[in-house]
């Protein structure tokens, strides 16, 4: 509960700009058209402050309800409009006017979204290399003879520089085809192919983490269990741990590895565990409780001690920064290919293929806002990134009330050669208002069920 006002201003700024920008792209575009924009608000409901602007006096608002906001333009639709101002009225523009004004606002979301990477990759980030850690026993990675510290070159012959790059690349082929090709070079240098069956990610509707699924671990070094760090006032050093022991057995069973040791840590949070620990030509036994910590969403066990590598460390980030004229190109690139994925993923829920229970409402949403801006600027501006391409991605959806439904409108007037009649524009805002309910009731209704299985 400590984090919760740090994770609604992160939630809150995220939101606020996306809005904004939003929004603005509708009212730049409506004041290049010569329409006249009576309100610009953020947020809906009852105005908590307002002031008038500029020459047209426009009304800039903030409102109660935040999730959302609108310009409002002058329409004969909506009201008397004096004779003198009848041709800046949104009503009387010609069709191809009134779809710019209306495409404009995702525009502008995927224009936010591609500064927002262009920033992040002129500044530069330490990644973690992709490294493979021993998988699962079973999973498809084991099946295909993934080793431990086996770095990963090229997926289905495409370049891969990161864990990040990993991780996209692999959703992408997943929702394409059913197995792909990992190059991989092991320490020395020696080059292997791993064909890696991808069909595990949609198994269950592609809910959870994909990488898990594949058995896709990140590297552990195949260490002896050395404490080269024990932390002050933690579980292990409250217990009487010391940096130099060596864990060689737990509750009366051999330990061998470091990831064996942190294996059986993370899964006994509040269990007590009788540790069989070698000091100097001493043998002890200590018992100590791993307290219970929250990770992505899991309860895991920690007692707050380090592995001693012996100092033999293997470099495993690499710091990733782009020219400005390549940061642009690659912006773009990272932007369409996010809105083609978000735009396949849709369509896969719609037809069954994609579970509904990876739908996210705003309480998820916040929950990342959170832990992305904890991570560091750049992880916060990519997931802001993400979020406004989801935003116009959504936006473009052909229901009523979007500004894709109004696109379809405007697509059948040019068919019919005449506008859709009031009481037919009626009834598909209260279809689309229907729909746009519905998932939002079920967004919130994933982010509560998360929470209480959390």
């Amino acid at each position: 509960m400590n984090d919760l006002p740090f994770y609604l201003a992160a939630f809150a700024v995220v939101l606020g700009v996306l809005i904004i920008f939003h929004e603005l792209g509708h009212y730049l575009v409506a004041r290049w058209c010569g329409v006249k924009v009576l309100r610009f608000s953020v947020g809906f409901g009852r105005v908590l402050w307002q002031k008038q602007l500029g020459r047209d006096c426009t009304e800039w608002a903030v409102s109660v309800f935040p999730l959302g906001g609108y310009v409002k333009m002058l329409d004969e639709r909506e009201g008397a409009v004096p004779a003198a101002e009848v041709h800046r009225a949104f009503n009387r523009q010609g069709v191809l006017k009134r779809s710019l004004i209306v495409a404009a606002g995702p525009v502008a979301n995927f224009v936010l979204a591609i500064l927002l990477y262009w920033v992040v990759f002129m500044h530069g980030s330490n990644e973690l290399l992709p490294v493979l850690g021993t998988p699962p026993e079973g999973s498809p990675a084991a099946i295909s003879a993934v080793h431990n510290g086996e770095q990963v070159r090229l997926v289905d012959g495409e370049p891969v520089a990161t864990w990040n790059d990993l991780r996209w690349m692999l959703l992408q082929k997943a929702a394409e085809r059913d197995s792909v090709v990992l190059e991989v070079a092991d320490e020395q240098g020696n080059i292997s192919f791993r064909q890696l069956d991808l069909r595990a990610v949609s198994e269950q509707g592609w809910e959870g983490d994909a990488l898990e699924r594949l058995g896709i671990r990140f590297f552990r070094p195949e260490t002896p269990p050395y404490l080269g760090e024990v932390i002050a006032g933690g579980p292990g050093a409250r217990a009487g741990l010391q940096v130099g022991d060596l864990v060689v057995g737990i509750d009366g069973k051999p330990i061998a590895l470091w990831t064996d040791f942190v294996a059986r840590i993370r899964e006994s949070a509040g269990k007590s565990l009788r540790l069989e620990i070698r000091r100097w030509d001493e043998t002890l036994i200590i018992d100590v409780v791993p307290e219970a910590s929250s990770e992505r969403g899991r309860t895991v066990g920690k007692i707050g001690v380090g592995v001693d590598t012996g100092g033999a460390r293997r470099e495993l980030r690499i710091f990733v920064r782009h020219g400005i004229f390549e940061s642009a190109r690659l912006a773009v690139t990272e932007t369409w290919d996010k809105s083609v994925f978000s735009v396949v993923m849709m369509a896969k829920m719609v037809v069954g293929e994609v579970s509904w229970k990876t739908l996210s409402g705003p309480v998820t949403i916040a929950d990342y806002a959170g832990k992305s801006a904890r991570l560091g600027l750049d992880y916060y501006l990519r997931f802001m990134a993400l979020v406004s391409i989801s935003l116009g991605v959504l936006n473009l959806l052909p229901i009523p009330v979007l500004d894709g439904g109004h696109l379809l409108y405007h697509i059948i007037e040019v068919v019919r050669r005449k506008p859709l009649s009031e009481r037919a524009m009626e009834i598909g805002q209260q279809i689309g208002m229907a729909i746009l309910v519905a998932l939002m009731a079920f967004a919130f209704f994933n982010d509560i069920s998360r929470l209480l299985t959390s």
